[in-house]
């Protein structure tokens, strides 16, 4: 595993293993240039995983490791607008992230930085000239079921049908690119693997890992990665998303702020999801693990070449 690229002021090493040997929350195997008027980020680093004791059903004291999950407020501006809870792996780019799937700014230029410091739990967000109209904004929150609770403003939902995608004929997967993804997937060194109690996202260009986020949750792995997209100037239309969580209406809608027309899940799809994903002509694939895999919308851009089904066996009887 290498290290990502370095974000020092104007970016921040992300790739950040507690010792060698190690499972780390963030990897992207090779470095790409910073976009044009990046922002500076501060290189805040924190504790990923804390060893407890147990015991377990036979009376058996062992210890093993679980995730660090902690707080983290984001303040725009000197404004408190929402509290994080994160495993914090690469916060700065979480808080990126998450600004630019809310729709509260239209590019990572638009930020002249982000602070964040781990003993007071806090990432200031500095703007060149402000976010306009922040208070409408963010009037009307959503708040999201499951891992950690996601927010969702209603601006950002509103906005969801200017979105558009490229066309099936133009951005597709190969089954034999899906079976490579998840075989990537399933052999990583990763954090679930040694702790379990996170999610797992990555992006994908072709069979390419091009990033894989860990976190609590799944909208703050995803917000990450648009973090990481943005900063390098990285487009969505031809590249495929990849998550350990269920497709529910906010990561549909999120992958679709991003670009990105193909989405799969080791997990389920809710019906809101499919439904947004229908109207916005995306491929959801669910279930998918090892060669299995269910595609609920989107069959135009799947080039199937599916395996033969063994023959059935015949018992007679003697």
């Amino acid at each position: 595993m290498r290290l990502c690229d370095t974000l020092i002021v104007p970016t921040v090493p992300c790739d950040r293993l507690a010792e060698q040997g190690e499972p780390s929350a963030f990897e992207c195997p090779a470095p790409l240039p910073l976009v044009q008027g990046a922002p500076r980020l501060s290189a805040a680093q924190g504790v990923l995983l804390r060893e407890i004791g147990v015991v377990d059903e036979h009376g058996k004291r062992r210890d093993l490791h679980i995730p660090a999950e902690r707080p983290l407020t984001v303040f725009i501006d000197k404004r408190e607008l929402v509290t994080l809870m994160t495993l914090g792996a690469c916060p700065e780019l979480l808080v990126l992230g998450w600004l630019l799937n809310q729709r509260l700014i239209g590019g990572v230029a638009e930020v002249e930085s982000i602070t964040v410091d781990w003993d007071v739990g806090a990432a200031a967000v500095k703007t060149h000239a402000g976010i306009a109209d922040l208070a409408g904004k963010t009037a009307h929150r959503v708040v999201t079921t499951g891992c950690g609770q996601g927010t969702v403003f209603g601006d950002a939902m509103s906005q969801l049908a200017d979105i558009r995608l490229p066309a099936a004929a133009d951005a597709r997967i190969h089954q034999s690119t899906l079976n490579a993804l998840l075989a990537q997937m399933r052999q990583r060194h990763s954090i679930h693997r040694k702790a379990g109690s996170v999610h797992g996202c990555a992006l994908f260009a072709g069979g390419r890992m091009l990033v894989a986020v860990e976190d609590v949750g799944r909208h703050n792995a995803i917000d990450t990665i648009a973090g990481w997209m943005g900063l390098h100037a990285v487009g969505g239309g031809d590249k495929v998303f990849y998550t350990t969580g269920r497709l529910t209406s906010e990561m549909v809608m999120k992958s679709a702020s991003m670009g990105v027309p193909i989405i799969v899940s080791r997990n389920g799809v809710t019906a809101m999801g499919h439904a947004m994903a229908e109207q916005l002509g995306m491929a959801l694939f669910g279930r998918a693990a090892n060669r299995h895999f269910l595609c609920y919308t989107g069959f135009d851009r799947l080039d199937a070449d599916p395996e033969p089904q063994p023959a059935p066996v015949r018992v007679v009887a003697g």
